[in-house]
């Protein structure tokens, strides 16, 4: 490996979970698995405190304990301050927005900086500081095609400087199972009956992720399959709203609003369900496409964003227009009734074997080791 030291920069890993969390846990772990000498400090914007064990020994340093206010110039001084003290070989932030302390950096010490673009964190980016950071770049790590073909229209980057690197996910942790009978019971449902899944933060910012097409399309989806029922798990600000409208168009006993459900069940649910269905308009990538089909489940995506690069443009699932709800309900009907043309979208192995082989663990090191070195 060509770096021997690196510093990370990222917003942060234990205390909130989401995609920038996840993916970066994962590079982490790639960093620490690649080589035994490599040496690294990991810099946390909002976390207080260790909550799980991080491989590779890393000193970690963290801003979260300050209040918010202070945070963001207590942070820059941490990570500007080491930089200068330390010099490693190698910045990487998992957000964009950290970028313009690096490019001073670099202008300083002459330290070179990669920086992963997920999704909306880098897109339509209006900052000239930040556009010029992004120019500055040494490599820009996009997520997917999609990210990737977003930041080089809007941002005007030399093409050489960014270099896919996709979502990944434990394979050991998503496995095939039947239906879990203890979820049956708990929602009331019986093992052959149709189940669409989503899982999402249901916030009001990221009505984007489709859950509401999905509730629009259930009507026209129960003329074929009366008894379909669609499980939606998840909490945030728009739980109220999802609740009112499944309400009002008559939906109460084929909606189920679980709210939160924690890391151990997840596996259970994916397991539940006939078909995951998250039909975004501007998702970055989609990590739970992945875990999804870990679990042999057919997935329905949007034909719009990253959900292209996490089917593998159809190979793994289905794409929809995502502002359509009459080719939502026909996709489903068409899955849930297994008349899908392919049908490796009821093999569940081979599923779970095509997501592995895209974008297992292994994969992502192999991608991570060859830009590297």
């Amino acid at each position: 490996m060509r770096y021997n030291s690196c510093h990370l920069w990222l917003p942060n890993v234990f205390e909130f979970k989401g995609g920038i969390q996840v993916y970066s846990t994962f590079l982490i772990q790639a960093l620490a698995d690649l080589s035994q000498d490599f040496t690294s400090d990991i810099f946390l914007k909002h976390d207080t405190k260790v909550t799980f064990n991080i491989p590779g020994q890393p000193q970690v340093h963290f801003a979260g304990t300050y209040p918010l206010p202070w945070r963001t110039g207590i942070f820059t001084s941490q990570i500007l301050t080491a930089g200068i003290i330390q010099r490693p070989e190698l910045i990487i932030t998992t957000h964009v927005n950290f970028t313009p302390a690096a490019y001073l950096l670099k202008q300083l010490t002459g330290i070179p900086y990669w920086a992963v673009a997920h999704g909306v964190d880098s897109w339509n980016i209006q900052n000239p500081l930040l556009r010029q950071a992004l120019r500055h770049a040494d490599r820009i790590l996009p997520v997917s095609s999609y990210t990737r073909d977003r930041l080089l229209k809007e941002q005007n980057l030399d093409p050489s400087q960014l270099s896919v690197l996709p979502n990944t996910f434990d394979g050991q942790r998503w496995q095939i199972s039947p239906k879990p009978q203890y979820l049956l019971d708990r929602y009331h449902l019986n093992s052959q009956q149709p189940t669409i899944l989503t899982v999402s933060r249901l916030d009001s910012t990221e009505r984007y992720k489709g859950y509401d097409r999905v509730i629009d399309a259930l009507p026209q989806i129960r003329n074929v399959l009366p008894d379909v029922h669609y499980l939606l798990v998840g909490k945030g600000s728009d739980y109220a709203r999802i609740e009112k409208k499944v309400d009002d168009l008559g939906l109460s006993g084929f909606v189920t609003l679980t709210g939160f459900v924690s890391d151990e069940e997840l596996c259970d649910h994916y397991n539940l369900c006939d078909v995951f269905a998250l039909p975004s308009k501007t998702e970055g990538f989609g990590i739970v496409y992945l875990e999804a089909l870990a679990c042999g489940k057919p997935c329905l995506g949007g034909n719009q964003d990253g959900a292209k690069d996490a089917l593998c443009q159809g190979k793994l699932g289905a794409l929809v227009n995502p502002e359509s709800v009459d080719e939502i309900a026909q996709a489903l009907i068409k899955i849930l009734q297994k008349n899908n043309s392919d049908s490796s979208f009821y093999n569940p192995e081979e599923l779970r074997c095509g997501v592995i082989e895209a974008y297992g663990f292994q994969e992502f090191k192999k991608t991570l080791k060859s830009f590297l070195s």
